[in-house]
């Protein structure tokens, strides 16, 4: 009995003399309905009862099953959001793993899982079909011999890739045949580069046995799509061992800061709680068996931390993600990760990848330069006079005139030299001509006729689309293609075909491709080659005018390509071939050997032209870019492109302004140089950083520290010929260092790290594919949809769930207090104030609506947020939740709930019940009137929440005749005090907010008044 001790004083005070009486009586009431009476009992006939009796229980339990419906509730609604999205996952999963494939056996094809697939096995994938593990292409059913992959979801580019077959297995005249052949493939180790394969195919029945080089181009890799033909390939890799799967990196699971900072003030919450129920058991010296008193206390204050933040939190962000995507202003806006909304209110860098994101990346043909003369946009037409005039001489090849004029012979010079720069961009890429049925003409015959409306274009580069169908447009036009020939057609509408002998793809270490063609016209055998002005200057013969050109065109923000050929003898060909098909076979240092030999080509070729190609910008970059500006957000540009090209882009898209000075950092290459670059790039003020990703990464290897502080104090970054690795690194070395947040916003598969890597992803659905945008946390459809995201719904989802949480917690404060003032009238004894329903029903049907009501709320309309971005700036600083605002509604509630208790004690007559009553009722009533206190902007659905609630209490006081005195209620004593004790309680307040908004207006209200 001595844990009893504290409660020995309550029960000689004639108040709390009442509380079993009351308890008792209302019991007696809800279960007989009416005041105690008198009554007359039969011996052995208990049915003849004339009024009900209570049942012979015992209950000495302190909870029943609605005390923890609560806690109960919390954790259910975390639960199921995590089963929910599991189960989802699980769902795709198994639509993947069920899909059915034909696998060839000695008994025929027979159908099989994707799950049931091994290695070894031979599959048949069909047109459209993913393919289900990597394999190494063997047959197609496709005449020319080779197959077009759809690779948007490995490598996020949208132009399909040709793929060849092992040409021994191709031969075969049945699939069925692979079965009877006695081979094998030698395959490197499983790694994650998607680009490269090295391997050899080998068939050991044939005399001598055949020995295959395969390469990248003979892999389908899983996940891609088979876009024309029947392909049969032998499994390689199968399940982590997949190129897809070893190059996805495991996301961090992101926590936003605004949930960060909900916990920390939970965390001194739960301090209060501690410190609480330590000083009412100091208070009360330790009597007894004090330690249980402090799990008593701990328990009784439990409701100073809020449980039920996690779960409106929860259902907050669920609100705010729905409103995103409802947004008409902003179509095709998906939320991926709907746990971080707030941070889209508070992003202090937005780095952003400049193709496709910025730019539309859609190319337009704008420049040939010859150098000595140069063809715009505006003289096209002359090329193509030149173009025809070749060829109408060539079809009609008149007499030799005996004394042709100068000015003729010039005419033909010039003709020569601009044709061959048409037909070497004509011949050197790896475009191939598709040709689909209209609905009017069948495919077959569209592709007997070459016809030009049912042709379309399909390659790895929209750069190399342009660049053809710029040929097709001045009289040269790309009618043909397979694995081994082309076909062009002249303006006099003559087929010219061509052998292809060799190529060499584009890769981003060489930044050059390559085609070794012979004319089957003349015999004659020529090595085309395109590239990059830093890797053809050393591959061409002396010039005086490529650097400077170069230059003036990347200016102009052109991608620029250099082209240039070289003639071939026919032995200087075979010996080529020889050591190239030499080097292929090798399974060691492959790529070294090839390259060796194809350089020993790549030498004194002859300069032909260069070409520009412009990436237009996407609509509305410049206004939305601007607004981010004077949003008070750094927008720092990552991009793989060239230099000039990116600094044009910069200046085009407004991201550097026209008064603000570029600092280009030279590109350094040890620590001394990095040291003088850093000095002088130290003298500048207010003026755009312009680095190469080889001059970043020597800053960041020896002065990381001083570089960062740097680059943060500029006012825009242009970081240029950046690896993905890079652009991840960036993004991480910003949050590290400032401690802001940062949003990267891209489109293509080398976004991907960035975009996980930041705190908040967008990603962009463009000419890449859908891999960014589905790594992302938010997928949208334009860069300008950017601007209301952050302004508009990023603003509103902070400013809302800092209300939403202080309110929470204000209500969790409130009642607490009221209990801490109980307990301590009454000797600091540790005794529920309210019990049952009501503790329930107060966080839940009486103030969760109105409270959670909060999330539609809003201080200014989306077009004044739009209009004056300077109002996103405020929230950069953390104003709308921090320790002081924290602090501001600890003091309202123990205001409050200190006014209303004591209120209650004071005013109460004689039933302990009537202080129950008129506190709870107070308590109500103050929630609801602070509700409409915080509310800025007025919802039809907030109206409801706050009737509907009121509704409920007074509703259900009919049923808790246990808790309250329903006689006592509907007297005119209980309405004058609960009425005084709630005017007190928010008057004060309304005052208060009043004179603020009179004398200190915040920012937005200057723009609704």
């Amino acid at each position: 009995m001595t844990d009893n001790i504290p409660l020995q004083p309550v029960r000689q005070k004639k108040r709390m003399d009442s509380r079993p009486r009351a308890g008792c009586c209302e019991w007696l009431r809800c279960c007989g309905g009416g005041e105690p009476r008198p009554r007359t009992v039969w011996l052995g006939h208990p049915e003849k009862r004339d009024q009900r009796y209570p049942r012979n229980v015992i209950n000495n339990q302190k909870y029943n099953f609605f005390t923890f419906l609560p806690g109960g509730f919390v954790l259910a609604v975390t639960v199921i959001r995590e089963a929910v999205e599991e189960i989802r996952c699980y769902v795709r999963d198994r639509e993947v793993n069920c899909q059915v494939y034909s696998r060839l056996t000695a008994r025929g094809t027979v159908k099989v899982k994707s799950s049931n697939i091994q290695v070894g096995d031979l599959i048949i994938v069909e047109k459209n079909q993913r393919v289900p593990a990597d394999m190494i292409f063997l047959r197609t059913s496709e005449k020319n011999g080779s197959c077009f992959l759809r690779t948007d979801q490995l490598d996020g580019e949208t132009d399909w890739k040709l793929r060849l077959p092992v040409a021994c297995t191709q031969r075969l005249p049945t699939a069925a045949d692979l079965l009877q052949i006695r081979s094998y493939v030698y395959a490197e180790e499983p790694n994650i580069d998607i680009h490269n394969f090295v391997g050899t195919f080998t068939r050991e029945d044939s005399d001598p046995s055949i020995s295959e080089s395969l390469s990248i181009e003979n892999t389908l890799w899983a996940g891609t799509v088979i876009a024309s033909g029947t392909v049969v390939g032998v499994v390689l890799y199968t399940g982590r061992e997949l190129r897809s799967v070893m190059n996805t990196s495991n996301p961090r699971s992101k926590i936003g800061l605004f949930d960060l900072e909900v916990n920390c003030l939970t965390k001194i919450l739960f301090g209060a709680l501690v410190v609480v129920s330590l000083v009412m058991v100091a208070l009360q010296h330790f009597a007894g068996r004090w330690y249980l008193q402090i799990i008593r206390f701990l328990l009784l204050f439990s409701n100073i931390i809020p449980i039920s933040l996690r779960v409106n939190l929860d259902m907050g962000k669920i609100v705010y993600s729905w409103v995103i995507r409802r947004d008409s202003k902003i179509p095709g806006t998906v939320v991926r990760s709907s746990t971080i909304p707030e941070q889209l209110g508070r992003i202090s860098y937005l780095l952003t990848d400049k193709t496709g994101t910025l730019t539309q990346n859609e190319m337009v043909f704008k420049r040939l330069h010859l150098g000595t003369v140069a063809y715009g946009l505006d003289s096209m037409d002359e090329v193509q006079s030149h173009i025809f005039s070749i060829y109408t001489q060539q079809s009609q090849d008149p007499p030799a005139q005996k004394g042709p004029t100068l000015t003729t012979k010039v005419r033909r010079t010039m003709s020569s030299r601009v044709h061959e720069a048409v037909k070497a961009i004509a011949l050197c890429h790896n475009v191939t001509p598709v040709y689909e049925s209209n609905g009017v003409t069948d495919q077959a015959e569209a592709e007997k006729q070459y016809e030009d409306s049912c042709r379309v274009y399909q390659a790895s580069s929209p750069d190399e689309v342009a660049l053809v169908q710029w040929t097709e447009s001045v009289g040269l036009t790309l009618v043909g293609r397979d694995q081994s020939s082309m076909q062009l057609r002249t303006p006099g509408d003559q087929i010219l075909n061509f052998t292809i002998l060799q190529i060499f793809p584009f890769t981003y270490e060489s930044k050059r491709m390559g085609v070794i063609v012979r004319d089957e016209s003349t015999g004659e055998i020529t090595f085309y080659m395109k590239g990059a002005d830093v890797v053809m200057a050393g591959i061409v013969q002396y010039n005086d005018w490529l650097e400077e050109e170069c230059g003036n065109m990347a200016r102009e923000g052109l991608r620029v390509l250099v082209v240039a050929k070289k003639s071939l003898a026919e032995e200087q060909y075979q010996d080529f071939e020889a050591r190239y098909v030499q080097a292929k076979l090798s399974v060691h240092d492959r790529s070294l050997k090839v390259a060796t030999v194809i350089e020993s080509l790549e030498m004194e070729m002859e300069l032909l032209c260069l070409t520009g190609v412009e990436d237009q910008l996407q609509a509305d970059v410049r206004p939305t870019l601007e607004t981010l500006r004077n949003a008070g957000i750094k927008v720092w540009m990552l991009t793989g492109d060239k230099l000039e090209t990116a600094t044009c882009t910069a200046k085009n898209a407004h991201l550097v302004t026209r008064n603000q000075d570029i600092h280009v950092f030279r590109l350094v290459t040890n620590r001394s140089e990095a040291h003088l670059e850093l000095n002088a790039f130290r003298r500048k003020h207010d003026c755009a950083l312009v680095i190469s990703g080889d001059s970043l990464e020597v800053c960041l290897k020896y002065y990381e520290y001083e570089f960062m502080e740097l680059a943060c104090q500029c006012p825009a970054v242009v970081c240029c010929r950046c690896t993905p690795t890079q652009k991840a690194q960036i993004v991480r070395l910003l949050q590290e260092r400032t401690g802001k947040l940062t949003c990267a916003v891209g489109d293509g598969g080398n976004d991907v790290s960035m975009i996980q890597e930041s705190d908040c992803g967008v990603g962009v659905e463009g000419k890449e594919g859908k891999q960014a945008s589905l790594a992302a946390d938010f997928s949208v459809t334009q860069f300008k949809h950017l601007g209301r995201l952050l302004m508009v719904h990023g603003r509103n989802s902070y400013k809302r769930s800092a209300a939403l949480s202080q309110f929470v917690i204000h209500r969790s404060l409130c009642i607490s207090t009221m209990q801490a003032v109980f307990s301590s009238v009454f000797y600091f004894a540790s005794v529920p104030l309210y019990q049952g329903f009501l503790i329930i029903g107060y966080s839940t049907i009486y103030t969760m609506f109105p409270v959670f009501s909060l999330v539609l709320d809003k201080d200014v309309k989306s077009e004044v947020a739009m209009l004056y971005p300077e109002l996103y700036k405020d929230l950069l600083k953390g104003r709308p939740l921090s320790y002081k605002t924290f602090l501001i509604w600890v003091l309202i509630s123990i205001y409050q709930g200190s006014t209303i208790m004591y209120g209650a004690l004071l005013l109460f007559e004689s039933e302990f019940v009537h202080i129950v009553a008129i506190s709870f009722t107070s308590l109500i009533l103050t929630e609801l009137l602070m509700v409409a206190l915080t509310i800025q902007t007025w919802h039809w659905l907030m109206t409801v929440a706050e009737l509907l609630s009121l509704a409920c209490y007074i509703a259900s006081l009919v049923f808790l005749h246990e808790f309250i005195d329903v006689y006592f209620i509907a007297t005119l004593s209980f309405l004058w005090k609960v009425s005084v004790i709630t005017l007190v309680s928010c008057l004060p307040l309304y005052v208060l907010k009043y004179l603020r908004r009179r004398f200190s207006p915040p920012s937005y209200s200057k723009l609704t008044s």
